[in-house]
């Protein structure tokens, strides 16, 4: 309308003019309308710019990056711009690959957190997580941003609640390793402990492994034919199993022939040298024939290790057999020392009543000589206890020997030493079974041997077997005998005496004795020498310490001291009554709870706290069973004793002990020459 208004104006006024102004007006809009255009759409993009990029309407930026800012969002998260917007400020440009891994596992998200925790910076990883978390939402005001964003950070709270479940499984791997090595610990003692019942002196013999072997020259073929013995053996089992018959057979015949070589060689000289040479040889081949054919690792493994169980298992057995043989030998008395006393005991009883008589009785009764008191069945024995104290005494005509043995030798006894007077000593032998006042009414001893129940420990024949060798020792038939308790009534034989060396059979005497009476017991019963060392010879090792009793009036550690040589006081023995506890505690012994038969366990209750130690130099011991006492230590003793089951008597004695008591048998006399006693 304007137009056709501006027209007919125009060509009221003047129709000339009209073409000028209508191409004026066309170029107007040709020009200007589209830079309004853009210029509108520019302003509008400005101002409709998402509020979550507050820092893009600072920077001036063309139109291109509005434009391609305006549609990102329909791209990408708005937590994925924020965190690409904080790490490409704090730490550079990010692979998008990352945030592909929005749903790992948290302990992924925070490894590098974690991994610091661990090695001590606890404090700042979680500082530094706090200063990139608020980096990267400065300037934000909307809570759920923050809330997005944890997934990427966890809080310290759960941070250390991971950190406790870590240690917790740290100290549950720890313990269970501790629990493994503490298995591996018993397991290994428990096999040290049951190797140390292996004697090594037999199964030493197989090994190729032993220094020894270091030397060429030391046994080497008569272990290289043992050995090779071995794994024959061994063969032969995997070629029966693998049905290898003709092999096994091979390995039989070599084996025999190397039996029949090696025989009972001892050494390389024992061996007939080209002989075994040639069995080596033939039995090298033949087990590098069956290594080549039946070779298996784990049978060969089962089969040396079933050996050495077996081997084990025949060593317990001949070391209880060995013991259980020692303990009869022990309780035997040689036919020569038989002999010896039954020949005696004839003459004995062919002589005339007035020749039995010993001269100087008047002497058995001075208390101002010095009294031997020896109990013993062995005459033998015996007669080297007297001779040997005669000969190193410096006055033999001040000792007197005191002799108490059972009817079956008191005229062996007698017999022997009318034909052998101890010099100008005194002597006088009795028979145990005439002290009447000594029965079953008076004596807890005797009522209890004669029991059902001892009769049956002693007597049972399954017994021997059933409860094996180390209870054998306690039914040695001297524990039977009167003679060997006898030593707690030294009072009642000999009450006009006031002291008393007591003097087993056992024993040699190499120097005076009579410095003994000169001792001060400090008003102690008993002198004797200990022999308890730092954890052996104490008292648990005799007594019963789970009995009440027990262990209500005596300490486990108390030092053991040893019978053999001993000094009593019997003016103090009839003070403190101690026949009278040596009763009290035998009742209480009857079913032998408090200790095992003998006459030390209730010796070391009776004289408990009663005793004085003696130096050690008056008494060595363990030469019945000890076969590494130092010499010298034996030549510097005054008495030495041959306690345990090698007595010197005996075959089974040993050797390099045995000389310092034959030297004081006369084995030029008639009885010893006729019964063909040997030394």
């Amino acid at each position: 309308m304007m137009m056709k208004r501006g027209v007919n104006y125009r060509d009221r006024k003047s129709g000339l003019n009209w073409f000028p102004i209508g191409i004026r007006i066309l170029i107007f809009f040709v020009l200007f309308v589209p830079f309004g255009f853009f210029a509108a759409r520019g302003l509008f993009t400005s101002t409709t710019i998402d509020p979550q990029f507050p820092s893009l309407e600072k920077q001036d930026l063309n139109w291109r990056e509005r434009l391609a800012l305006k549609h990102v969002r329909s791209l990408l998260k708005r937590e994925v711009i924020d965190v690409i917007k904080s790490s490409t400020d704090d730490l550079g440009p990010l692979s998008t690959d990352f945030f592909n891994t929005n749903d790992l596992p948290a302990s992924w998200k925070l490894f590098s957190q974690e991994t610091a925790l661990k090695d001590g910076t606890a404090s700042e990883a979680i500082q530094s997580t706090a200063n990139v978390k608020l980096a990267t939402f400065s300037g934000k005001k909307e809570d759920s941003s923050s809330e997005d964003h944890s997934q990427f950070i966890d809080s310290p709270a759960k941070v250390e609640r991971r950190l406790l479940r870590v240690k917790r499984r740290e100290k549950r791997a720890a313990d269970l390793v501790k629990h493994d090595d503490e298995v591996t610990a018993k397991l290994e003692n428990a096999v040290i402990e049951h190797s140390k019942s292996v004697d090594s002196a037999v199964l030493g013999k197989y090994s190729i492994w032993r220094k020894e072997n270091e030397n060429e020259n030391s046994d080497s073929n008569l272990r290289l034919m043992r050995d090779q013995m071995i794994m024959a053996r061994v063969y032969i089992s995997i070629a029966e199993l693998k049905k290898k018959h003709e092999l096994a057979v091979e390995l039989k015949t070599r084996l025999k022939e190397s039996q029949r070589a090696l025989g009972e060689a001892a050494s390389d000289s024992d061996l007939r040298h080209s002989s075994a040479l040639e069995k080596i040889k033939a039995m090298g081949q033949v087990l590098s024939k069956a290594k080549e054919q039946v070779y298996d690792c784990n049978l060969v493994t089962g089969k040396l290790r079933a050996m050495l169980q077996s081997a084990d298992e025949q060593v317990r057995t001949l070391k209880k057999q060995s013991s259980f043989l020692s303990q009869m030998a022990a309780k035997t008395i040689p036919n020569g020392i038989h002999c010896l006393s039954l020949r005696l005991t004839i003459d004995y009883y062919l002589l005339p009543p007035e020749k039995r008589n010993f001269p100087r009785s008047k002497n058995l009764e001075n208390s101002k000589l010095y009294h031997y008191a020896l109990f013993s069945d062995n005459v033998l024995a015996a007669s080297v206890v007297v001779n040997s104290t005669i000969t190193n005494a410096k006055e033999p005509d001040k000792h007197v020997f005191h002799l108490v043995t059972d009817k079956l030798n008191f005229g062996a006894m007698n017999m022997w030493f009318i034909l052998n007077p101890p010099g100008k000593a005194t002597i006088h032998v009795e028979n145990v079974d005439e002290f009447k006042w000594l029965n079953s009414s008076y004596c807890p001893v005797l009522r209890q041997l004669e029991s059902a129940t001892m009769k049956e420990y002693y007597f049972k024949a399954a017994q021997a077997t059933s409860s094996g060798s180390s209870n054998l020792k306690y039914r040695n038939p001297k524990y039977l005998s009167m003679l060997n308790h006898l030593r707690f009534y030294l009072p009642e034989v000999y009450p006009k005496l006031d002291k008393i060396l007591f003097l087993d059979d056992d024993i040699v005497v190499q120097k005076d004795l009579t410095g003994l009476w000169a001792v001060n017991l400090h008003g102690k019963v008993n002198g004797a020498v200990e022999t308890c060392g730092e954890s052996f010879h104490r008292f648990d090792k005799y007594l019963n310490f789970s009995n009440p009793h027990i262990a209500r009036n005596f300490d486990p550690n108390a030092c053991g001291w040893a019978y053999g040589m001993n000094v009593f006081d019997l003016k103090e023995w009839k003070k403190k009554d101690i026949t009278g506890i040596y009763h009290k505690w035998q009742n209480m012994n009857e079913d032998r709870f408090l200790w095992k038969l003998g006459t030390l366990p209730p010796g070391l209750i009776t004289f408990y706290g009663l005793t004085h130690p003696l130096d050690k130099s008056w008494h060595v011991l363990g030469l019945g069973y000890n076969p590494s006492i130092d010499r010298a230590e034996i030549e510097r003793a005054a008495v030495i004793h041959y306690n345990g089951n090698m007595k010197p008597w005996l075959e089974l004695a040993m050797t390099k002990y045995r000389s310092y008591w034959i030297k004081y048998i006369k084995f030029d006399h008639p009885y010893i020459r006729g019964c063909k006693v040997s030394g």
